[in-house]
């Protein structure tokens, strides 16, 4: 015995029609199988539009509460972001005198070194390198 459900059993089409008779009402499977198809995906369509539809709203109340939670963290954040923006340019305006300081230091001893001396000479003149060996 098997069991049979009624849309697995598909009629064989038959080998040769007669002569003059039409095969409208043969079935063929292909075609019994296209059609099972387009019901399952009207089904399928039909399922997606009903879930859609309900799901549209629970939809909307996340993305409104998502936006709120945007919003409760801009405002929270804007304190923050002026604090460290006052922090910031603080230790730029320190960091700012400082390069100044020491550019003015380097600057001062370049040109101590480069001005005369009492003597008349150079205050510290290059000395002369040795000539290497000649063998090196």
């Amino acid at each position: 015995m098997t069991d049979q459900q009624p849309h697995d059993a598909v009629e064989p089409a038959p080998e040769s029609a007669p002569a003059g008779e039409p095969m409208a009402h043969v079935t063929s499977p292909d075609s019994a199988a296209t059609a099972r198809a387009r019901e399952w995906l009207a089904q399928l369509e039909a399922m997606i539009q009903n879930v859609a539809r309900e799901a549209a709203p629970v939809a909307r109340e996340v993305g409104a509460k998502a936006a709120e939670l945007a919003a409760v963290a801009a405002v929270k954040a804007g304190p923050a972001a002026q604090r460290a923006a006052s922090v910031t340019t603080e230790y730029g305006q320190r960091f700012a005198e400082k390069a100044q300081s020491v550019a003015a230091d380097w600057r001062h001893e370049n040109e101590a070194t480069k001005a005369p001396d009492a003597m008349g000479g150079d205050a510290e003149a290059p000395k002369e390198r040795p000539e290497p060996p000649a063998g090196a």
